[in-house]
């Protein structure tokens, strides 16, 4: 049978004359019709504010005014009526070629993957919250598990973020230990023992000090590493911090413009992560230096708390028009289902 979904409003006297209409059609052109209240979206009043009534007839839409014939025309030419299949062109779509069967079949189905899209529309910012937040979270439990004598489950963690992280004991946070840091003596810490001097190990950049500092892992004096540096524990916790904000504020913030981001979050990790870089061996390009926790932890931080200000809203536009777009299709699904359990 053929379905008809009816686009109107309250206090709409052409929607009730529209609805009339089809209602003295049903005899002649058995149908089922759904009513959809554009008031209950604010996508459907931007889309249909001020054209109702709209009448989807399969693969034809009919905007106001609309007469008796036209809705006559489009219900014949549905129905297959061979003497009656050219409707006007005035009420046609101008859809893709797709047969109005298929058309019909595609819009009032309501499937397993358009629940998961209107889910993850509704509820992105939670999972996204939720995923940075275990990811920030296992590289601490590396020595927490180290610190309780489980030496496998810390290992497995050390080896997954090693795919992501340097994670160079000079340039990473301890737990359980004299000091939260033990950065190279060149970074010039006062008042920190530095990494050479609390392990015993080169702070050098052979590759037997690099791997050396990378796989060094621990002790119960100088505490246990974090699986990931100083400067991804800011960044990610920078992140984490700016979705929870965005949470809070029920996604209100407006993102940050493009250029800001570049000024304050990209800038300052480039000239610290850059330029040491280009200072040390295999370049040399530039006067040694080694960056400190403190700069290593800002430049994080700043960089992960901007990139989320300036990603989280773009993010949250398009999540918000495709939670419009499957609630406009649910309600079309119902309105559906609810006229043929009318007629049945």
């Amino acid at each position: 049978m053929i379905q008809v979904i009816l686009y109107t409003r309250k206090a709409c006297h052409l929607c009730h004359e529209t609805q009339a209409d089809l209602e003295a059609l049903q005899s002649e052109y058995p149908h089922y019709l759904g009513l959809v209240d554009i008031e209950s979206s604010p996508a459907l009043q931007r889309k249909y504010g001020l054209e109702i009534p709209v009448v989807e007839i399969g693969s034809f839409i009919l905007k106001a005014p609309i007469t008796r014939d036209e809705l006559r025309h489009a219900l014949a030419a549905q129905s297959g009526d061979p003497a009656e299949i050219s409707a006007p062109v005035s009420t046609k779509t101008n859809s893709p070629g797709r047969s109005s069967a298929a058309n019909s079949r595609g819009s009032n189905t309501w499937t397993t993957s358009d629940k998961i899209s209107l889910w993850f529309s509704r509820n992105y910012l939670g999972v996204l919250n939720t995923l940075v937040a275990l990811y920030l979270l296992f590289p601490f439990l590396a020595p927490v598990f180290l610190k309780a004598g489980l030496a496998t489950p810390a290992a497995m963690i050390y080896r997954v973020y090693g795919v992501t992280c340097h994670q160079l004991a000079f340039r990473s946070f301890f737990l359980f230990g004299e000091q939260p840091v033990y950065p190279r003596a060149a970074a010039g810490v006062q008042g920190l023992l530095s990494f050479n001097q609390a392990t015993g190990l080169s702070e050098g950049n052979d590759v037997g000090d690099i791997y050396g500092a990378r796989n060094y892992t621990g002790s119960p004096a100088v505490g246990y590493k974090i699986a990931i540096c100083e400067r991804d524990v800011a960044l990610y916790g920078g992140i984490l911090l700016f979705g929870l904000l965005y949470a809070i504020s029920k996604r209100r913030i407006p993102p940050l413009p493009w250029y800001l981001w570049l000024l304050i979050g990209m800038m300052p990790i480039a000239l610290d992560g850059v330029s040491q870089l280009l200072s040390q061996p295999p370049f040399n390009f530039l006067a040694y230096r080694e960056s400190t926790p403190f700069l290593r932890v800002f430049t994080g931080a700043l960089f992960g708390f901007t990139t989320a200000w300036f990603g989280y809203p773009v993010i949250n536009q398009t999540m918000r028009e495709t939670q419009e777009m499957m609630e406009v299709k649910q309600r079309k699904v119902q309105a559906a289902q609810q006229a043929a359990s009318k007629t049945t």
